[in-house]
């Protein structure tokens, strides 16, 4: 599909993306880097690709160049590869927040490269290279944003691309993109920090019985709370606008239910619940889980 496709940052995205455009043979040759000592190591183990030395051999002549980095290094690595990125070639990335990345790019002046955001939404508690693997991508979407004057071409050979790694894709402003995952990932993983800290107190003698008997609840928002905590840091911080706002409306909703519970309000706790409900059934609907017990797990 491309003659080159060049990826930086090999951790559990990179690496994943990295198998998955091997075992489908999507390029002829495929370059890699990391900063990472550990995982330059890990990566001449256990594959038989270019890996690079450097950011400006990584880059050179690629005709697809993606940047699984976190979000703080983005501006030391197009820094790096400006000069040495290929005519007409497509820059894209795999971050979780986007406006701020398109100023970065915009500000860089790059000429005679398309640059088209990606955000597979993909991905697991695990981190490292270690803990990618192929088929991580198929029957998720993946999220595209461009600019207006990016080529139509561009855009779909990118589109393709995800689809052949198994993901569907959707097209969406930079905007759009980071309002819409401040309220789908970037809360729930704000919300879970929090909850996971206030039950689990290492102070508390109750700490070795709160994990022993862990409800699904809480035991679901731990793997949330287990996530790579750089990357996280990265995106509170570059969508930090949509993130505190979309925080200030669920602290009024716990308040609401803070209320209702001191107000003995049976009336207002039942409206909130019920209205909540239906939302579990509308995702199930959309594909985005299975209505099996226990989410369906063993």
């Amino acid at each position: 599909m491309f003659n080159k496709v060049s990826i930086i940052g090999c951790g559990l995205i990179g690496s994943s993306i990295l198998r998955a455009v091997e075992k489908k043979k999507l390029a002829s040759k495929i370059s890699v880097y990391d900063k990472s000592n550990q995982v330059m190591e890990y990566l001449k183990k256990n594959f038989s690709v270019n890996i690079c030395s450097n950011l400006t051999e990584v880059a050179k002549d690629a005709d697809l160049i993606i940047i699984s980095a976190p979000l703080s290094s983005y501006k030391e690595i197009l820094l790096s590869i400006k000069s040495n990125l290929k005519l007409n070639s497509i820059l894209t990335d795999t971050g979780s927040a986007k406006k701020e990345v398109n100023k970065i790019v915009n500000n860089l002046g790059l000429k005679n490269i398309s640059w088209i955001a990606s955000h597979p939404i993909a991905g697991t508690e695990y981190s490292g290279p270690d803990a990618g693997f192929s088929s991580l991508f198929e029957n998720r979407w993946c999220i595209l944003s461009a600019d207006d004057q990016v080529a139509d071409d561009k855009i779909e050979n990118l589109k393709k691309f995800w689809s052949k790694l198994g993901s569907k894709v959707k097209i969406m402003s930079f905007e759009d993109h980071d309002y819409v995952l401040s309220l789908t990932s970037h809360l729930p993983h704000a919300v879970a920090y929090s909850i996971v800290r206030t039950a689990i107190n290492n102070e508390d003698k109750f700490k070795n019985d709160v994990i022993q008997y862990s409800a699904g609840g809480l035991r679901d928002f731990t793997r949330i709370a287990a996530s790579d905590p750089l990357m996280w840091k990265d995106i509170f911080f570059d969508n930090s606008e949509n993130i505190l706002k979309v925080l200030d409306n669920y602290s009024k909703n716990l308040d609401e239910i803070k209320s209702a519970i001191e107000n003995k309000d049976s009336k207002k706790l039942l409206e909130i619940f019920s209205s909540t409900k239906k939302v579990r059934k509308e995702i199930i609907d959309a594909g985005q889980d299975t209505e099996k017990p226990d989410f369906g797990r063993k």
